[in-house]
């Protein structure tokens, strides 16, 4: 019987190191967990046996177990290579399309394929919620695949342009009847913004202002359009301001102390229809009958330098991604080529009661069993879900030198169950030459 209790042992050392051997082999996997190997001892006793002197049969393997404490962290350039701080897993579906099949992984290591969904190395599916845009509230934890779109909004002309400036109170004073936007002697500042039409396409706008001389505290301001075919002037409905040259623009008359007193006699800031007129912009085909609203209520004249401390306008262009970052409660964020930063979605997180009972599926995935339990959805730094880290992947959770002592121990127990079947053996034969 001693035999069969040496090649107990002799395959429970094989098992340990086995498994020491396979954490030392994943040193460099991300997310990998150790495992130890568990073991129990073989005994059998019955009525035709005495208790106290029945010997154990030997060692049987209970469990490998596997160990989830954290990792360390490795730190890379990669906004898509996140970690997990503290307790949960990201989630991860073979197909697309059914997501509610899926597994989870502590190896954070995503880039986006050629559809432009975030994957793991294995072209698996991350998993995520819908949000709210505007609030970045998680709609639903009903799990979907997360894709970043390469473009995002569509084009929006501009209609509304919201302007705050000061006009310096010292500023050299202007003739009207002389001014001329191709002279810069005859208006005292420009600036220059950006202007869309319903196509997307893109404009210089240029504004001109010019103190008047005629009368105090008063500033004339005109617009022009830079388009293809070079500057154009574009005219206010119902202006009070008139150049030489006929074009309509809008008088600012300033309080004593530098607050705005009128804009344009009280009447709305409005231009006339871009696409119209005596001298219509080249639209290229978009809508020309696109008008811009001025507001500049916040307009000043104080004694300080001309300065432009407001310029809002509502139009937008197609956008194209130029960068995916992600926020410590897991939200995708996009930013694209037209200013435009979109919440995208939120990593799904999920935890179960108990990780020991989770079933190994290789490539450092799980799955949820009954002794596990069921799988609890939930998001990034909330109730007792950990925190998602950008930039930052979790390396395996092995201890290198704790990992060789086992090593050597598993071979010294291995060592000691040959010498023990050899002392069997030897034995046995001393018997059979007995004569």
């Amino acid at each position: 019987m001693s035999s069969y209790i040496s090649l107990s042992g002799l395959s429970a050392a094989q098992l340990d190191l086995n498994t020491t051997s396979n954490n030392i082999a994943n040193a460099n996997t991300y997310g990998f967990k150790e495992s130890r190997a568990e073991f129990a001892d073989v005994y059998s006793n019955s009525i035709f046996t005495h208790a106290k002197t029945t010997p154990g049969q030997g060692v049987q393997a209970s469990k490998v177990a596997q160990q989830f404490h954290e990792g360390s962290s490795i730190y890379t350039n990669n906004p898509m290579d996140l970690r997990i701080n503290g307790t949960g897993f990201f989630a991860v579906a073979k197909d697309r399309l059914t997501p509610t099949t899926n597994e989870l992984t502590r190896n954070g290591a995503f880039h986006l394929n050629k559809d432009n969904y975030m994957v793991t190395s294995n072209d698996e599916f991350l998993l995520g919620y819908q949000v709210n845009k505007d609030t970045g509230d998680v709609l639903s934890y009903e799990p979907s695949s997360i894709m970043i779109p390469k473009e995002f909004g569509k084009p929006k002309q501009t209609a509304n342009i919201e302007v705050g400036v000061n006009l310096p109170a010292n500023a050299p004073l202007r003739d009207p009847a002389l001014f001329d936007y191709t002279d810069p002697e005859t208006y005292n500042r420009s600036t220059s913004s950006t202007i869309y039409d319903s196509m997307g396409q893109s404009y210089k706008m240029t504004t001109y202002y010019l103190k008047d001389q005629t009368q105090p505290n008063t500033w004339q301001t005109y617009y022009t359009v830079t388009d293809t075919d070079g500057e154009k002037p574009i005219n206010i409905v119902g202006g009070d301001a008139t150049s030489p040259t006929g074009q309509t623009g809008h008088t600012m008359k300033f309080n004593n102390d530098g607050t705005l007193a009128s804009l344009n006699s009280g009447q709305d800031i409005v231009s006339e229809p871009l696409g119209a007129g005596a001298n219509p912009v080249n639209l290229n085909g978009a809508d020309p009958t696109q008008t811009l609203s001025f507001g500049l209520d916040s307009a000043t004249q104080f004694a300080a330098p001309f300065e432009l401390t407001k310029f809002d306008e509502d139009g937008a262009t197609t956008g194209f991604l130029t960068k995916v970052d992600f926020d410590e409660n897991g939200s995708v964020l996009g930013t694209y080529s037209n200013g435009e930063n979109v919440i995208l979605g939120r990593v799904a997180m999920v935890r179960v009661a108990n990780e020991q009972g989770l079933d190994k599926k290789g490539g450092t995935q799980w799955d949820a069993t009954q002794f596990s339990g069921d799988k609890i959805w939930g998001e990034s730094n909330k109730g007792s879900f950990g925190t998602i880290r950008s930039g930052t992947l979790e390396q395996a959770n092995i201890d290198m030198t704790q990992e060789l002592v086992d090593l050597i121990q598993a071979q010294r127990n291995f060592q000691a169950n040959s010498r023990a079947l050899e002392v069997h053996n030897t034995t046995q034969q001393n018997i059979l030459q007995i004569r």
